[in-house]
């Protein structure tokens, strides 16, 4: 584990952590952490809990591992259409940066060939390598449609995402019906007429909610 930098914040230093904290496990971190919210972390319903803590986390965070590029290069193939291409109603599933909370929500991706085609199941997985680390959903939506750009330079490309955020629904305003909607447009779909056909798309009738 990195020792963190000594970070003043609104004059208040923080203290640096103790010597030889990087020496310690991060199961032996989940441990302590259980101590100080005065819970005793050798009685048996917590006896595992720091190992499990660890693999749930490495697996919510295996995003920070994984190449998006790489993804959709392995399967773009070379196809003469130029209509829109739309996956949508893509689960999704997230930790917000700020309280490491889950959100969680639906995306939409549009994009328009410009001679490569994306295999279908690419989007899927491309969406799974960013929201698999810790996130806000407007900087996730923006980094799904710059990779999608970059890997097949389309005529454009349009990702919205739909999400709720148990950091509003859970602790603060506690707001239990809330949503955040998030959009990137880029390329043709910064055109009225394109945008506009992708979002009715995308909420015509009969779409269940997440």
């Amino acid at each position: 584990m990195a020792q963190p930098a000594l970070i003043h914040k609104n004059g208040i230093p923080r203290r640096e952590p103790k010597e030889g904290i990087a020496d310690y496990s991060t199961q032996e971190i989940y441990a302590e952490l259980l101590l100080r919210f005065h819970e005793d972390p050798n009685r048996d319903g917590l006896l595992k809990t720091p190992e499990r803590v660890e693999k749930s986390m490495a697996f919510l965070t295996e995003g920070y591992h994984q190449d998006p590029t790489a993804i959709l290069r392995g399967a773009m193939f070379d196809v003469e259409y130029d209509e829109m291409v739309i996956v949508k109603d893509i689960e999704m599933f997230s930790l917000c940066e700020h309280h490491m909370l889950p959100f969680f929500g639906r995306v939409h991706v549009a994009y328009i060939p410009n001679g490569k085609v994306i295999g279908l199941s690419k989007i899927p997985r491309l969406i799974e390598v960013f929201a698999r680390r810790l996130q806000v959903q407007e900087r996730m939506t923006q980094q799904i449609a710059d990779a999608i750009q970059d890997a097949i330079e389309p005529q454009g490309v349009g990702v919205v995402i739909e999400a709720r955020h148990l950091c509003m629904m859970m602790r603060g305003v506690e707001k239990q019906n809330s949503s955040t909607v998030t959009s990137a447009m880029r390329g043709a779909f910064s055109e009225q007429s394109t945008r506009s056909e992708f979002l009715s798309l995308v909420r015509e009738p009969g779409r269940g909610a997440f």
